[in-house]
C-alpha cells in the first residue's frame, strides 16, 4: 500500500519534475561509410535535460548534449583521429548540442521534434522523428537522424572528398527516460 501511495504521489506531481536520462540504458550510435563500407561508432558520454508533457507539447523542451571527445569507432587509430581539428575538433568544440524548438504529436507514440543541432560551431535546423514506448517507469525514446557531415565541417581538408568517406551519416539513438507522464 505504501508503494502504491508513493507511486500515486509521484504520478500526481507535474510530469516535468522528475524526468531523468538513464545513461546505462541509453545509447547514441552513428554509421558512416568509408569507401562504401559501413563503419559503426558510438558516443560514450551524453546527457539530456527533458521537460516533456504529452498534454502540453507547446511548453515541452529537450536539450541534448554529446561529448564529442567520447566518440569511438572501436579502433585505436580511428579513435585517435576523431578528436582532431579535421573531424570533431574536441579542444575547440567539446560538445555537440540539440535544442528543441517545437514538438508535434503524430499519434501512436510518434513525435516530430524540430530544433537546432550544433556541431563544431555549425548550427542547422533539423527535424528528428522520435518514437516513445513506455514500460513501467521507463520511457524509451528512439529515432534516427540522417546527417550530412560536411554541413557540420566533420572531415575537412583531404577528408572533404566524399569518394573516400561518404557525406551521409546515420545517427541512431535510444534514450531511456524516467519521470515521463503517461502518453
Amino acid at each position: 500500500a505504501l508503494a502504491l501511495g508513493s507511486a500515486a504521489l509521484l504520478a500526481a506531481q507535474p510530469a516535468v519534475a522528475q524526468q531523468k536520462l538513464v545513461p546505462a540504458q541509453s545509447e547514441v550510435q552513428f554509421t558512416a561509410r568509408q569507401m562504401g563500407v559501413p563503419l559503426e561508432g558510438h558516443f560514450k558520454k551524453f546527457d539530456a535535460q527533458v521537460s516533456f508533457d504529452p498534454a502540453k507539447l507547446a511548453t515541452s523542451k529537450i536539450v541534448f548534449t554529446v561529448d564529442t571527445g567520447s566518440a569511438t569507432m572501436g579502433s585505436r587509430e580511428t579513435d585517435a583521429e576523431l578528436p582532431k581539428a579535421t573531424w570533431f575538433n574536441v579542444p575547440q568544440f567539446p560538445q555537440a548540442t540539440f535544442q528543441s524548438s517545437a514538438i508535434k504529436a503524430l499519434g501512436a507514440g510518434k513525435f516530430e521534434v524540430t530544433g537546432k543541432l550544433s556541431i563544431k560551431g555549425m548550427a542547422r535546423d533539423v527535424v528528428v522523428p522520435v518514437t516513445l514506448v513506455q514500460n513501467g517507469a521507463t520511457t524509451l525514446a528512439t529515432g534516427a537522424l540522417p546527417l550530412k557531415r560536411l554541413a557540420f565541417k566533420i572531415g575537412e581538408n583531404e577528408w572533404a572528398d566524399t569518394s573516400m568517406v561518404a557525406d551521409d551519416v546515420q545517427v541512431k539513438f535510444k534514450l531511456a527516460l524516467t519521470g515521463v507522464g503517461k502518453l
